[in-house]
């Protein structure tokens, strides 16, 4: 995390937490929703507006990170604005040579590929679990092919409990309430 968020969170330690404000699509793709899109629906039926501020995208993808409970966040300053997940708390992107880059930009190492029912395909990686972004499923289907992945099936309703995320903080908050 950025430094300036440090000094923040001590400075103002007992800011509330936000939830049901910022969304993440299952193509890496940020998503500010504003009280409009969330008394619309929730994410992703109602996304919101579309992130496009590079030098913003960059200070959510320094400051985000997971708690204990598996639910994401964007550390802002001294508040934490929980992330609701269209799919997974990453999303891969693949070069040529199969490396595993994190829509955040972080490199990743794949320890653990994953089908689901609908042919989408997950990674497990030393950063965490994600899913492999459509536009790359041509070079995913070549390390399957040449066996540098060999993926496992799951039932995408049971990814959430076995790779430990939260898909909707918002949605969780509720059914305690």
């Amino acid at each position: 995390m950025d430094d300036i968020v440090f000094q923040a969170m001590a400075k103002w330690p007992q800011v509330p937490h936000c939830y049901g404000w910022l969304g993440l699509d299952a193509r890496g793709n940020w998503y500010l929703r504003d009280d409009r899109a969330q008394a619309a629906g929730l994410f992703p039926q109602s996304k919101g507006s579309l992130l496009t501020h590079d030098k913003l995208i960059g200070f959510i993808h320094r400051n985000y990170a997971s708690d204990p409970a598996g639910q994401w966040y964007f550390q802002n300053g001294p508040q934490r604005v929980y992330v609701e997940l269209e799919a997974t708390p990453y999303v891969w992107r693949l070069g040529a040579d199969f490396s595993v880059t994190a829509h955040t930009g972080e490199l990743a190492r794949p320890q653990r590929a994953v089908l689901d029912e609908w042919g989408r395909l997950y990674l497990e990686t030393d950063l965490g679990f994600g899913l492999v972004h459509t536009l790359d499923m041509e070079t995913a289907a070549d390390a399957v092919q040449t066996g540098l992945w060999v993926p496992e099936t799951e039932q995408t309703r049971q990814l959430p409990q076995r790779f430990g995320y939260v898909r909707s903080p918002q949605k969780s908050r509720r059914a305690v309430a």
